[in-house]
């Protein structure tokens, strides 16, 4: 079997993301919140650290997003019949997002927090 040119393994990732954006509310809030995140970021001027931080939770939260997204349709794909077991992997994909999302507001209250007292006081 011949393999995928690397350029079209691109294109249906870029494809997949797309369509997550698109689709997932939920993927259109992470994006809103990175986009506030770093215009916080230039404004209250976080050290590379704290950038690197911002970064990977970015990714953590947005990539854990597309996988629920992709669960989701799978499960969906496999049964339209309420199962108790595509039920559990629905919310336990949706149970990572939220812990990641949960833990990213928290790393975010750390770094942001210090900083905006400082302003005020």
């Amino acid at each position: 079997m011949k393999k995928t040119p690397i350029t079209d393994s691109f294109g249906y990732a870029f494809a997949g993301l797309f369509a997550t954006i698109r689709s997932e509310r939920n993927m259109k809030i992470h994006i809103f919140m990175a986009v506030c995140v770093t215009i916080a970021g230039f404004i209250f001027r976080i050290r590379p650290y704290e950038w690197l931080t911002c970064i990977a939770l970015f990714g953590l939260v947005m990539g854990l997003e597309t996988v629920n997204t992709a669960i989701e349709a799978v499960v969906d794909l496999v049964t339209e019949e309420k199962k108790p077991l595509a039920k559990k992997a629905k919310d336990a994909a949706a149970g990572a997002v939220l812990i990641a999302a949960i833990m990213a507001a928290g790393a975010g209250l750390l770094i942001f927090l210090p900083k905006f007292f400082d302003l005020l006081f």
